[in-house]
């Protein structure tokens, strides 16, 4: 497995030093839990690291001038014994805490924080960052070779983002190397444990890092215990609320710590997340080279992310010079240029002025407080935006519901007024067939005297004949048309079946029934007559049958050609009477079938207005967006305003305060001159006198006072300063002194 660049002997050196400052740091109770062997060590580490110290100061002086060469030789080969003694001594000390863990964890805890600080050794990393994450024994590692058999949905971009991860690094240079087929496998199988999370590129970093030191099953249970236990599965998420409040809690560090650098940063637009935000994601390993980063890494597997915060204030204190002569693009390129480099050869500067910065663990947590009621704030707000559309789409549904209303009654006042264009048109026909049954009865009348007379011209028969030819005729064609009218009433009953029933051809099917109960009294009337004719004609047949009159021949043909006369009128009539019911009811029909075809022209009009409202709803709804995106783009830019003018009005209480402390020093001064000057007081009061007599003159004028005459002001000044010491001082309060 490949290994970072860390060199064994600067790792020696570093526990080493951790050891001897370690002691020093932690309290007398850990020195007295150690055992006679350990003090022992340590006592014999002490040495060396003086000697080693001793060592180093005669390689300056032999670099400074080259006159006592031999017991340069000397020193060198001393110095290299040295080294091999302080690394079997680390070897040892690290390999007794990791045997005797939990009683060094338990007892010996500032110690071993100490030691960590100052550095893990390489080869002791693995063992102890499982030790220290307690991942030694993690159920989950017995799953991991069936989690590899399985297939994952961000298989696709774990690919994608393999290369990127340590490019320059031997362990994963090369397309399908051992180091990104491993570096896949434990991506992958995380993203299977925690699907919510999934894959987040960030994370591929770290992931390596631990590849570096360990094989891949252990590298697996570290990367889950770091994502439940140290806060990184919150920051992975796809939301990242952990990371908005982590940038959070930075900036007010920053403002609080560094506030002409924050005030920089506001005025040139230069984010927190700009540069921050790979620093919480990756943990330094994208910012440091490997050396610096994993010593980082060693503190964040101790302490958590409290580092990152120590780490990123400690880089813009160093840098805060600098960063504050440069503008947006200058500052970009210096945090990605400058800054990765700056510790390269001296990381445990870093890790000292780290933790030199302020940290105060109530703060992060009153401040995590804070964001989460500015998120909930956020979030009330977002619920009363849907609250207000879900309002404005119901009000939306109603004003379209009137619409359609009064396009309802729009349709329903059309309608009224074909039915009444109907009904004219019924009544008119009424009107002609009550005519007809007027004449018809007329001709029955005449029928009826023509009965009673007993001559019968030869004109009266020839008249009758072709007036049967005629009926005959007539009967013929009303016959036809009365079949013709059937087959399109059936027509129009197929038809009628076919459209839908509408409630608003109710009343005209109301009115259209009344028409038909008319028509049926006319009908009834005409069939009462039909039976008077009929009755007429009994008796009329009755008479000729019982001989009461003795006709000729010619007069016995033209009553028989009355009687076919009279008879096929009434087949007319009826006919007639037939034909009107059947037009009565093809009528009806057209009429219901225009209605149905206007309704659903209607609906499909509807149809067309509501998808064109639709679109101008969607329309709307973007513009809404639009105008929610720019009040929050407005609501940021104006705490932004808020919080510059609440650093003004601190610059200007400090500027007060400056100008209060040079007011009490003037004052100082003017008590020492009125002590004094306590003698020639009289003659100050005389003075004084002259002065109050003129007040307002005083007042106006822009001559200059006496160098030490006191005005009714500072005398006021002092009072309220409480610097007059004792009573006679008071006494003077009110008079002037004069030099």
């Amino acid at each position: 497995m490949a290994s970072p660049a860390v060199s064994p002997d600067s790792s020696s050196h570093e526990a080493l030093s951790s050891v001897n400052s370690a002691p020093a740091c932690s309290p007398t109770s850990d020195s007295e839990n150690l055992s006679p062997d350990e003090l022992e060590l340590l006592a014999k580490l002490e040495e060396q690291n003086r000697l080693l110290e001793a060592d180093s100061k005669s390689m300056r002086s032999m670099n400074g001038s080259r006159r006592n060469s031999g017991s340069s030789l000397v020193s060198s080969s001393s110095a290299s014994s040295n080294l091999s003694h302080l690394e079997e001594d680390t070897w040892i000390l690290w390999g007794r805490i990791v045997n005797e863990w939990d009683e060094w964890r338990k007892k010996k805890e500032k110690l071993l924080k100490e030691l960590i600080r100052k550095g893990i050794p390489h080869h002791f990393r693995a063992i102890v960052w499982q030790l220290l994450c307690s991942a030694t024994d993690m159920p989950v590692k017995n799953q991991y070779s069936e989690l590899l058999k399985m297939s994952s949905p961000c298989e696709k971009l774990i690919r994608r983002d393999i290369a990127r991860t340590y490019p320059e690094h031997e362990f994963f240079k090369g397309q399908d190397s051992l180091g990104q087929e491993v570096l896949f496998n434990v991506m992958k199988a995380y993203s299977l444990v925690d699907r919510e999370v999934g894959y987040c590129q960030g994370s591929a970093f770290i992931v390596g890092l631990l590849l570096m030191q360990m094989p891949e099953e252990e590298a697996f249970c570290v990367f889950v215990r770091l994502m439940q236990e140290y806060r990184l599965r919150e920051l992975f998420k796809p939301s990242m609320a952990e990371l908005g409040l982590c940038i959070y809690q930075f900036e007010y560090m920053l403002q609080e710590q560094l506030p002409e650098l924050n005030i920089h940063f506001r005025s040139q637009s230069f984010l927190t997340s700009m540069y921050a935000s790979s620093w919480f994601l990756t943990l330094f390993l994208t910012t440091f080279p490997l050396p610096v980063a994993t010593r980082v890494f060693d503190i964040f597997m101790y302490e958590g992310l409290e580092i990152v915060f120590r780490v990123g204030m400690a880089l813009l204190q160093f840098n805060q010079a600098e960063l504050v002569q440069l503008d947006m693009e200058g500052m970009s390129q210096y945090f990605q240029k400058v800054i990765p480099h700056q510790f390269d050869s001296c990381p445990d500067k870093l890790i000292l002025k780290a933790f030199q910065v302020k940290y105060n663990p109530k703060k992060m947590k009153r401040l995590e407080k804070e964001y989460a009621a500015i998120k909930n704030k956020e979030m009330e707000e977002q619920i009363e935006i849907k609250r207000l559309r879900t309002e404005n789409r119901l009000l939306k549904q109603r004003i379209e519901t009137l619409e359609k209303g009064q396009v309802t009654r729009a349709q329903e006042a059309e309608e009224n007024y074909i039915i009444k264009r109907e009904l004219a048109v019924v009544k008119q026909r009424c009107t002609s067939a009550t005519e007809n049954l007027q004449r018809a009865q007329t001709t029955i009348r005449q029928l009826q005297d023509q009965q009673g007379n007993p001559r019968f011209s030869e004109e009266f028969v020839t008249h009758l004949e072709t007036e049967l030819e005629q009926s005959r005729l007539r009967e013929s064609e009303t016959l036809g048309a009365l079949k013709e009218m059937q087959d399109k009433v059936l027509d129009m009953e197929k038809r009628n079946s076919l459209l839908p029933d509408e409630d608003n051809v109710v009343r005209l099917q109301e009115e259209l029934q009344a028409l038909a109960l008319r028509e049926a009294e006319a009908v009834k009337s005409l069939t009462e007559l039909q039976q008077q004719v009929k009755d007429l004609s009994d008796s009329w047949q009755a008479g000729r049958a019982g001989g009461r009159w003795k006709e000729s021949p010619r007069r016995s043909n033209a009553n028989a050609l009355q009687e076919a006369v009279v008879a096929a009128r009434l087949r007319e009539a009826q006919a007639q009477a037939e034909l009107r019911a059947l037009r009565q009811r093809v009528l009806q029909l057209e009429t219901q079938g225009q209605i149905q075809r206007t309704v659903l022209g209607r609906a499909e009009q509807t149809c067309a207005g509501l998808r064109e409202q639709l679109r101008l709803a969607a329309a709307q709804s973007k513009g809404l967006q639009a105008q929610l995106s720019e009040s929050h783009r407005k609501h940021a830019e104006a705490q932004c305003k808020s919080k510059e003018e609440v650093m003004a009005v601190r610059l200007r209480e400090a500027d007060s305060m400056a100008a209060l402390a040079e007011m009490r020093q003037r004052v100082a001064e003017l008590e020492i001159q009125i002590r004094l000057l306590r003698g020639p007081l009289a003659f100050g009061a005389v003075g004084l006198g002259t002065r109050l007599g003129d007040e307002d003159s005083l007042g106006s004028s822009d001559e200059e006072l006496p160098p030490f005459a006191l005005t009714h002001g500072d005398i006021g000044d002092l009072g309220d300063l409480g610097d007059m010491g004792d009573s006679s001082d008071s006494e003077t309060e009110g008079a002037p002194t004069a030099p």
